[in-house]
């Protein structure tokens, strides 16, 4: 199934019998999230970074990217990784904006129920034939019916 916005929608971490929790998806083979933001570091070149309540009860695996705007700023670093859901930001230069990233894989419960399996292979009925077969140089027909895509 495809579809030009993808979003997933599950029980909350922090309130499931509450609350549900939806976002927007990447494209990647794993199910990954991507937060992001532009911070200016105070007067002794650092910024903390407040994430979401629900952010650790989501996401595992996290990693980093940090660009200094304006200048380059070749000390900047990740001080003090994610806790609490926050991380702190050094080395900047005072007052200097930072575009960060940060990613993590999904750890929920529905994540760990059902993989994402990258490269699956095509049912017995379906080899030899395309999602989209004009896009690949081949006829129309060659093509899987959106009906058995499902």
């Amino acid at each position: 199934i495809s579809s030009g916005s993808k979003t997933f929608l599950i029980d909350a971490p922090l309130d499931p019998e509450n609350k549900y929790l939806r976002h927007a998806c990447i494209e990647s083979p794993d199910m990954k999230n991507i937060y992001d933001g532009v911070v200016t570091v105070d007067m002794k070149g650092e910024a903390t970074i407040l994430l979401p309540p629900y952010f650790e009860a989501l996401n595992s695996d996290f990693r980093y990217q940090l660009t200094s705007i304006g200048a380059s700023a070749t000390g900047l670093f990740i001080s003090e990784e994610i806790k609490n859901n926050s991380f702190t930001i050094g080395g900047g230069a005072p007052g200097k904006k930072v575009s960060w990233q940060v990613t993590g894989i999904r750890k929920d419960a529905f994540a760990n129920a059902h993989p994402v399996i990258p490269e699956p292979l095509k049912e017995a009925e379906n080899r030899g034939k395309y999602l989209y077969p004009v896009e690949l140089g081949r006829i129309e027909k060659s093509g899987i019916s959106k009906t058995s895509q499902q």
